[in-house]
């Protein structure tokens, strides 16, 4: 298969066909593409052009281009479609992406969507799942699985699975209920061929089963299923009822959309933004961490301010303290960024103290050596080993000081239940430039005998 590669000239072509209305051969063209790819397309096209191409194609493929748009294009699309155009699209999807598409349209329009859709069945299981928030397990996961019940024997229980399999695009496992829908365990295939066609479902099934309840935040059961490699794993409710089964694509989404949000708030982006924002979007998210940097900048000017004696009588450590506020800042934000890692993905072993004595050690190894490096080149360019001493000796204490405050503030609001990704932006950066400055400032007037 050649990987697609989206052009000019491609885009150009099919804009050309869309303004001579030539249908016909449009269509058989986009036959060739993947649907991720027609996707990639249509966030190229103008609004209406975009709805032309989706209203042209067979809603069997326009309805899986509609969850790869983007979220603004679909959002323009679907503004330029019926309730029952909307609906034909919903038809098509698991139900899971058609929650996810139903759950952005305004409420005044779901209900008549809901209502065009031919399969009520289908209607019902999205309706259950718009009830669970975005960001738990019953929000990410779909209805469509195939189950048996136990009480079952071999021979109908291929004939039922057979039927159920229709509206699965995948069946990744077979999953055993009892009467009261409760989940039992699963079912293995191999088992299931080689038994006789008499025997009964509870005396072959494998009990041991992962599972997690509706209410489960989307986080925890990527990391369930990350830890254990799983494909899919089904959900309960509180009374252990099988209500559906969340798959590795699900997952990849909520991975995806987490490191986003962390990649956002690690640069000093406060909400959720995409470039083609509006500029009044992007700056609400950007100016609050821009304005506590100026508070930083401030209080670093003041912190400076009140050791002009010793910055005028030795003019060298001004020179000296963006080199001492940039070391502060990078050895802090590498501390916080393997602890939100550490974090994110459950690595972090042993207590707070533990983890602060070895950044403590490995923070004072690195200074050590970074200090002794510049403790030579200042001496050799100015001549004067005190003031090269008192540079050298406070660039261990920052970076010292710094890798400790990266290392607890986000082990501190990872406790408060606050997302730890702040601590590796401009919040830790401000703090460790401000500590940096005044440890910088203190101990050189300290050595220097001011």
């Amino acid at each position: 298969m050649i990987p697609f590669k989206l052009t000019d000239e491609l885009v150009a072509d099919i804009e050309q066909h869309i303004e001579n209305q030539k249908d016909k051969e449009l269509t058989s063209f986009m036959e060739e593409f993947h649907y991720a790819d027609i996707a990639e397309i249509i966030d190229e096209l103008n609004e209406d052009n975009a709805t032309y191409l989706i209203k042209l194609l067979d809603s069997e493929k326009t309805s899986d281009v509609l969850t790869e748009v983007d979220d603004d294009v679909r959002e323009a699309i679907l503004n330029n479609l019926s309730a029952k155009e909307i609906a034909e699209e919903i038809d098509e999807l698991d139900t899971d992406d058609a929650a996810d598409i139903i759950g952005d349209l305004p409420k005044e329009i779901v209900q008549k969507v809901i209502s065009e859709i031919e399969d009520k069945e289908h209607a019902k299981d999205i309706v259950d799942l718009l009830r669970y928030p975005e960001d738990s397990a019953g929000g990410i996961m779909a209805k469509e699985l195939v189950k048996v019940y136990e009480n079952w024997t071999v021979t109908k229980c291929v004939g039922e699975m057979r039927a159920q399999a229709e509206n699965v695009t995948r069946v990744h496992s077979i999953y055993v209920v009892d009467n009261d829908e409760k989940l039992k365990g699963r079912l293995s295939l191999k088992d299931l061929l080689t038994v006789s066609t008499e025997t009964y479902i509870k005396e072959i099934y494998i009990s041991k089963v992962d599972a997690v309840k509706v209410t489960e935040d989307a986080e925890e059961v990527a990391k369930i299923m990350s830890k254990y490699d799983l494909e899919a794993i089904p959900v309960v409710d509180e009374m252990g009822a099988l209500v559906g089964r969340i798959t590795i694509d699900d997952i990849v989404d909520v991975i995806k959309e987490e490191a986003e949000k962390d990649y956002q708030l690690a640069a000093g982006i406060s909400q959720d933004v995409e470039a083609d924002d509006t500029i009044w979007e992007l700056t609400r998210a950007r100016l609050p961490w821009l304005i506590l940097g100026l508070f930083g900048g401030v209080g670093a000017a003041v912190i400076m301010g009140s050791f002009e004696e010793i910055i005028r009588d030795h003019a060298i450590l001004f020179l000296f303290t963006p080199l001492i506020a940039a070391m502060a800042g990078n050895v802090g934000v590498q501390s916080s960024a393997i602890i939100v890692q550490g974090l994110a993905n459950d690595d972090l072993k042993g207590s707070i103290s533990n983890r602060l004595w070895k950044e403590m050690l490995l923070a004072l190894l690195n200074g050590l050596i970074l200090a002794a490096m510049l403790l030579l080149f200042t001496w050799a360019w100015k001549g004067n080993f005190a003031t090269a001493l008192a540079i050298s000796t406070s660039l261990v204490a920052v970076i010292v000081v710094a890798g400790v405050i990266g290392t607890f503030v986000p082990l501190f609001l990872n406790k408060r239940d606050i997302d730890p990704a702040i601590a590796t932006g401009p919040f830790i950066t401000t703090s460790n430039d401000i500590f940096g400055i005044l440890i910088y400032f203190w101990i050189a007037k300290l050595i220097l005998g001011i």
